[in-house]
């Protein structure tokens, strides 16, 4: 049966009594996991052969069950009109319904019957896992913990097999601490939250500046600053040509890549700007960017320029920041500023920041060669050079297509031009021309209008307006619901007088939330109408329908990605998970891989006292219900509607301790 779910100090989720020492012991007499205390020998082979009695009496009761509900709809159908079928077919969901609640309860009974025997809980990974990142590096048992050096093989490409998975569940640091809520996080987090080896603090660059304050981290503010960060971004705001970086909506810029983004500093300022700024960094054993960045709640994900394109479409950001980042834009015949004219929309902006670009460094004729390439390679992209300021230079991507017809020199336009890659080669020529989406940034709608999307900019993506509608309203329901549902879940121990209603959840009781199966971004939008101070990681799989570049076009952001294979970011990172249809989804292409290896991936990016919120049909929720007991998730199973299918699983990962 499900658990109570419960509630600590954070007002997230607690911890029950005991918890701290909570622990999963492999070396345990049960074989199940749960503990011991009975004696071998006929005892045991009593309880098995009563196990399995209470089991083939459930399923023979199950069958019987369904063999009557059979035999009962025939007589209900027969001979019936289209009005007295129709009420029919609504009587036999509410009985089938009855019907799972008691199937359920019989699998709950036999359990007990049985003396509590249910699916062997998953293992605890050893303490060295405890930033374990899958497809970007292997700890193997030589790694020492205190140095991760020798024993562990680090690799900036992603590279992602199936072999060796591991299955065990990924643990905090003995001292970890639930992360500051929004948005006092973002200036301070938990030092002992993050992997940081003590060279991060000697750095002087603008957006890798941080205190170190016994057990906090905090970011130093534009207040106590003369060269802040907020001088930077009104510098590129005037150098664009706007008054200052309160305009960047106007000139119909939203969303930002940030490579190599420092601490999130820069993402963190144009957030209260109304901007979304996406940081990506190679992975960092340690002082890791992306980590960092997300823990202050600023969004991020893992990713590099080195041999394959970025799993975004093309035409999806309105500028692209590099600031003192270690790209060497001047090599590979430029192909590093070719995936960076692909991600570009028409008229979009790279601004760059390097100490190259001072004439002090122009003085070494290496650097004038380097110089020279950049600019060549800049222009052969059709790119302006709108102006330059100390260590700063901002160029705009052409928005006429024509240009690229009357270069002298340049690369070829692409003739496979694929709209989202997946971690494809980089392709050293220029996409997205023939495009429909080829629309320049001024001339979108601007934030928070292209939320909404009219009629006119659906059918770029062959959506309808009149789906897309339904799909903003039952998203806009569904996020209310979800809030109403959580309340009692969240103040379980809430003192209430007869009557009173459960308190409303905080509006910034989540940060960083992950959807699964993001659809076209209806979850997102809706959190941002009811308030929520949350940003979204709109995750497209890769093998459902492709609405990624209209998230994007919605003024989101989000990503391509394969839920067989890891996701590209550091444990602990999300406060909700959230997954509508994404069984079903895997159901269809034949289980490539197992829910439970799925649930794994997403135990280990959520944090603890996390939420997972899984709507999916009803036989998929009941069979995720017993994947979930593996992980040690609270789970409850709600009914929604009357009138659907579909359920919903309720999880909160606890807070274990080794």
């Amino acid at each position: 049966m499900s658990r109570p779910l419960y509630r600590g100090a954070s007002g997230i989720g607690g911890k029950p009594a005991g918890a701290e020492e909570a622990y999963y012991d492999p070396k345990e007499s049960s074989e199940n996991g749960i503990g011991g205390g009975f004696g071998r020998g006929g005892g045991a082979r009593k309880r098995h052969l009563a196990a399995a009695a209470v089991k083939i009496g459930v399923l023979v009761l199950a069958a019987a069950a369904l063999v009557g509900s059979v035999a009962w709809a025939g007589t209900l159908y027969a001979g019936r009109g289209a009005a007295a079928r129709a009420a029919a077919a609504a009587a036999h969901r509410g009985y089938r319904r009855l019907q799972e609640q008691l199937v359920t309860d019989l699998l709950d009974i036999g359990e007990l019957a049985g003396g509590g025997v249910r699916a062997k809980e998953a293992e605890v990974c050893p303490p060295e896992y405890e930033n374990y990142v899958p497809c970007y590096y292997n700890v193997t048992d030589a790694v020492d913990v205190s140095d991760l050096g020798g024993g562990v093989v680090i690799s900036y490409e992603r590279q992602c097999t199936r072999d060796g998975r591991v299955t065990c569940l990924v643990t905090p640091p003995r001292t970890y601490r639930i992360p500051l809520r929004w948005p006092s996080g973002k200036g301070f987090i938990w030092k002992d939250n993050v992997r940081i080896s003590g060279q991060e603090f000697s750095s002087g660059s603008l957006f890798k500046r941080m205190m170190v304050e016994e057990d906090q981290i905090s970011f130093p503010s534009d207040a106590h600053m003369a060269d802040g960060v907020e001088d930077y971004a009104h510098q590129i705001a005037e150098m664009i040509g706007l008054r200052n970086e309160f305009n960047f909506n106007e000139a119909g810029i939203r969303t930002v890549l940030d490579i190599e983004c420092g601490f999130g500093t820069f993402g963190t300022h144009l957030f209260e700007r109304d901007l979304l700024t996406m940081c990506i960094a190679n992975y960092e054993p340690s002082g890791s960017q992306v980590q960092i960045t997300l823990e202050r709640g600023i969004p991020a994900m893992i990713g590099s320029f080195a041999t394959k394109q970025l799993p975004y479409p093309y035409l999806s950001f309105d500028m692209v920041h590099c600031a003192k980042c270690n790209i060497e834009w001047d090599k590979n015949d430029g192909i590093f500023l070719v995936e960076v004219n692909r991600l570009l929309r028409p008229d979009g902006y790279f601004v760059w920041t390097s100490n190259l670009n001072t004439h002090r460094a122009l003085r070494d004729k290496e650097n004038q060669k380097k110089w020279t390439a950049i600019r060549d390679f800049a222009e052969g992209l059709c790119w302006e050079m709108l102006s330059q300021q100390d260590e700063t230079i901002v160029w705009k991507k052409t928005n006429k297509r024509d240009c690229y017809t009357s270069r002298k020199s340049g690369p070829e336009l692409c003739s496979h031009d694929p709209e989202s890659p997946y971690y494809q080669p980089l392709n050293p020529c220029i996409s997205g021309t023939r495009s429909q989406r080829w629309i320049p940034i001024e001339h979108r709608s601007t934030w928070p209008s292209q939320a909404r999307q009219n009629s006119t900019e659906l059918d770029i993506h062959g959506v309808h307006s009149e789906v897309f509608a339904d799909d903003t309203s039952s998203w806009d329901s569904t996020v209310r619901n979800y809030w109403s549902l959580l309340s009692p879940l969240i103040f379980s121990d809430h003192p209430k007088r007869p009557g009173d209603e459960d308190p409303q959840p905080p509006f910034n009781m989540l940060r960083n939330v992950l959807d699964m199966n993001a659809h076209f971004g209806g979850f997102n939008a809706a959190l941002l109408k009811a308030g929520k101070s949350v940003w979204v990681m709109n995750v497209v799989p890769t093998n459902a329908p492709n609405h990624l570049p209209l998230i994007f076009d919605r003024g989101f952001i989000g990503v391509q990605h394969d839920w067989c294979e890891a996701f590209p970011t550091y444990p602990r990172t999300y406060d909700m998970v959230h997954a509508d249809g994404l069984l079903s989804l895997e159901k269809s292409q034949k289980h490539r891989c197992s829910t439970l290896d799925i649930f794994v991936e997403v135990d280990r990016i959520l944090r603890p006292e996390g939420w997972v919120i899984i709507r999916d049909t009803a036989p998929l929720i009941e069979a995720a219900r017993s994947v979930v007991t593996q992980l040690r998730w609270d789970a409850r199973i709600l009914d929604l509607d009357i009138a659907s299918d579909e359920k919903l699983l309720v999880c909160q990962k606890p807070f274990l301790r080794k």
